[in-house]
């Protein structure tokens, strides 16, 4: 996800790890005309289940936080929505 030509601004490589676990455990690809979702309640859940991660809850919310403000995320209701960046 460090790609160099990535617009997004750089987040702590855990916070990267997190996106990574949600988009591949969580998000439905064949959703909302293509966008891949997930509602932040089942992103909190696979961020506190995943074996790949040791979150505590506030990891995972600080997690989910950061990754909506960088722009990793969009909400729309409770839906997170992956943003895909322009290359």
């Amino acid at each position: 996800m460090t790609d160099i030509i990535d617009p997004r601004p750089p987040l702590p490589e855990w916070i990267l790890d997190a996106y990574d676990v949600i988009c591949a455990h969580g998000t439905d690809p064949g959703n909302h005309e293509g966008a891949q979702s997930v509602s932040r309640e089942q992103a909190r859940e696979i961020l506190l289940s995943a074996d790949e991660l040791a979150l505590e809850p506030g990891d995972a919310d600080h997690a989910l936080t950061r990754l909506l403000e960088r722009g990793y995320f969009y909400a729309v209701d409770d839906e997170l929505r992956v943003t895909t960046p322009e290359h």
